[in-house]
């Protein structure tokens, strides 16, 4: 707890962003001895405008704002996570530039659950919003949680379809967890706080600052396994979204719409760019199948995430045991190792190489240097 206090100092400390707070968090295991000893500065490679933003908090820590956040715990629907703490979200910790802290308001432990992120315009079209809320409707009910941004339009309606189907659903904020923006979306905030999350990188206190949101993109596809794209214009926020998604290595889906509507054009570009031209959910869960039974927990806390050429098992194997079609259904095109497949499948060892060879002797598999593995071409 102690060192939660030193930590939340720097955070609430101007011009100390997520970069430069991971930069500290990588090299002080104990941050008191920041304090104690600024000097110790001198062994990062920091810019000067780095240097002297946190030269000024260790002088001059805001220890006022770090009572607030504490007092705000206090509330057991209200948490903060370190970066090395067991709740933090797995497939977070993967991206570039991950938040360090993250406050959660609601569920904390539904961070670490399987996550498709659903984003769009704020101002849709009727049929835009009715999509949105039965895509969400029905990948909730097979156990997707919803995540979204909580602003108007198709956030709006994505966290409620999934709540409504008696779901779960996260929305990541651009402000502190203190306040709710959209304010109108206070009725929605409450249940999803009981029922799922509100999270924020942004220290309580932090207004709607508009370049709070597209940062905060990052971590709505951080959190998820794909980001689907129900309608968005050219210039939307949305694409910011599906381009951090695709930095990321996420699945990225788009629903097309008419060549008439200026809403459709950001989803027909992101087609053209390569994403996954989805007409119902069950394009998205064919798709997805593989990667929700790999993307599990495993010893150590992490999730291991499949190539994308991963495929559902073909029925050709349909007469093979189960547990030979259960390897092949987390063999890709591309070459895996025995360990990312005893992660993927939870067999052990033993079982996944005595079936090895099986499958390689069969043909349905082929060797490659370093013990890798990959599904023979047909």
């Amino acid at each position: 707890m102690e060192d939660l206090h030193y930590w939340l100092a720097l955070h609430n400390a101007t011009g100390i962003g997520a970069a430069t707070l991971s930069q500290l968090f990588d090299h002080f295991t104990q941050p008191k001895h920041l304090f104690n000893t600024p000097d110790s500065l001198s062994q990062l490679n920091l810019a000067p405008k780095q240097k002297k933003a946190i030269e000024k908090a260790l002088q001059e820590p805001d220890w006022l704002a770090v009572e607030k956040t504490l007092l705000w715990l206090e509330d057991p629907e209200n948490h903060v996570l370190l970066y090395t703490d067991p709740l933090y979200p797995p497939l977070l910790q993967q991206i570039h530039s991950p938040p360090p802290i993250l406050f959660v308001k609601g569920q904390a432990e539904q961070l670490s659950k399987i996550q498709l992120a659903m984003v769009g315009s704020r101002n849709p079209t009727i049929d835009g919003s009715e999509t949105a809320w039965q895509f969400a409707h029905h990948l909730a009910q097979e156990g997707m949680v919803i995540t979204s941004g909580m602003a108007l339009g198709i956030d709006a309606q994505s966290h409620k379809g999934a709540l409504e189907a008696k779901g779960q659903s996260i929305a990541v904020a651009g402000t502190g967890l203190d306040r709710i923006y959209p304010a109108r979306h206070k009725e929605l905030a409450w249940q999803l706080i009981e029922k799922g999350a509100i999270i924020s990188e942004y220290p309580l206190g932090t207004g709607p600052l508009r370049y709070n949101f597209p940062q905060r993109n990052r971590i709505i596809s951080g959190l998820s396994i794909g980001t689907l794209v129900v309608e968005a214009a050219l210039q939307s926020g949305s694409l910011i979204t599906a381009k951090t998604a695709l930095e990321q290595a996420r699945e990225v889906f788009a629903i097309p719409g008419s060549i008439h509507n200026p809403l459709s054009r950001g989803c027909h570009k992101l087609i053209k760019m390569g994403a996954k031209l989805v007409e119902t959910a069950e394009d998205i869960i064919e798709e997805l199948s593989p990667l929700m039974l790999a993307s599990q927990m495993v010893a150590g806390g992490t999730i291991d995430i499949p190539d994308k050429s991963i495929k559902p098992v073909s029925c050709k194997y349909s007469l093979l045991p189960k547990i030979q079609q259960k390897i092949l259904q987390n063999i890709g095109s591309e070459p895996v190792s025995t360990e990312s497949l005893i992660n993927r499948s939870k067999l052990s060892a033993s079982e996944i190489s005595a079936n090895l060879v099986l499958l390689e002797v069969d043909d349905y598999i082929q060797s490659h240097p370093g013990g890798l593995v990959s599904l023979k071409p047909r």
